[in-house]
């Protein structure tokens, strides 16, 4: 991952990313309603209704760790002036998520010459992340959002129905976030096959 500055540290707890935003924006209080937008209500991420972010807004602040424990910051990637692609998926090894995730590899070099992270994120464990990671050789992180608070502050943790039945899961979306914290593109329930190269063309990387 070249030109990124990373800080090792510790496995997060339950809480952890609202408890790292709030030591950092300690003027957000638990219970404002930019802490509701940001999915930090106290006592943890339960909203009663999902967010639906749009281009051009602010995109919610986060510092969240990957399999390898390494802690990624938003606002430290901003200062970089570095594009931020975070992407949020159903499932580790899956058919879907896998094809998904060797189509970021493929075109890392090319992203990464755009001054682009990739950065994905699901509900599975570290040691899950871990495998998909090896078996597939990807060359980006997968970050861990065990307790969901990443879903809900990007709003991607939804009803889905499946025939017939429904349920709350992952749906599967991208946000395009700028150097300056704002969502240059972002997309909800888009579809793993020829999402990342529909993606590069969206961005102006190839025609």
């Amino acid at each position: 991952m070249n030109g990124y500055s990373f800080i090792p540290h510790k496995k997060p707890t339950a809480g952890f990313f609202g408890d790292i935003f709030r030591q950092k924006h300690p003027e957000i209080g638990p219970n404002s309603p930019k802490a509701t937008l940001l999915g930090l209500r106290a006592g943890g991420t339960d909203m009663s209704e999902v967010i639906t972010h749009a281009n051009g807004a602010q995109a919610p602040r986060f510092s969240a760790h990957d399999s390898a424990g390494t802690l990624h910051d938003l606002e430290g990637y901003m200062a970089d002036g570095k594009t931020v692609i975070v992407y949020f998926y159903p499932r580790d090894s899956t058919p879907g998520c896998t094809k998904q995730a060797c189509d970021f590899r493929d075109n890392m070099a090319l992203l990464q010459s755009e001054n682009t992270v990739v950065l994905g994120v699901s509900k599975d464990s570290e040691a899950s992340h871990e495998r998909f990671i090896a078996k597939q050789e990807l060359n980006f992180p997968l970050l861990l959002d065990t307790e969901g608070d990443l879903h809900d502050s990007f709003g991607t943790w939804r009803m889905k129905k499946n025939y017939g039945r429904e349920y709350m899961g992952c749906v599967r979306s991208t946000f395009v976030i700028n150097p300056d914290g704002t969502f240059k593109w972002l997309r909800y329930n888009v579809r793993a096959k020829g999402h990342v190269s529909m993606l590069m063309r969206e961005l102006g990387f190839t025609e």
